[in-house]
C-alpha cells in the first residue's frame, strides 16, 4: 500500500513513535542476545545441542548470538520500510 507523503504533524508524530517503538523493541533483543546469554553461559553449558553435541551455553555464546544480529538487521530493514511506506516517507518514492 503506497501512501502519498503528506507532511502532517501528526503524520510525522506516528511515523516517529513507530520507529521509536521499533529500534527499543530492537535493542532490548539485541541487549538479551548480547549481553543476558552470555551471563548464563555456565548454566547453559548443562544442556547440550543433541545433533552438534555442543553445550548451548557454547554455542549461544559462540554463534547463536551472530545468528540472531544477522536476521535482526534484516527484519529491522524490512519493519522500517514498511513504516516509511505506511507514512509516505520511503526513499525510493
Amino acid at each position: 500500500m503506497s501512501v502519498e507523503p503528506v507532511s502532517t504533524p501528526e503524520n510525522d508524530r506516528d511515523h516517529w513513535r513507530k520507529t521509536t517503538r521499533l529500534m527499543f523493541g530492537h535493542l532490548a533483543v539485541w541487549f538479551v542476545f548480547g549481553y543476558v546469554i552470555h551471563m548464563f553461559v555456565i548454566p547453559l553449558n548443562k544442556i547440550t545441542i543433541p545433533v552438534l553435541n555442543f553445550p548451548l551455553g557454547f554455542y549461544m555464546a559462540a554463534q547463536g548470538s551472530l545468528i540472531v544480529f544477522v536476521v535482526m538487521l534484516f527484519l529491522f530493514a524490512w519493519q522500517q520500510d514498511k513504516i516509511d511506506r505506511d507514512h509516505g516517507v520511503a526513499e525510493d518514492e
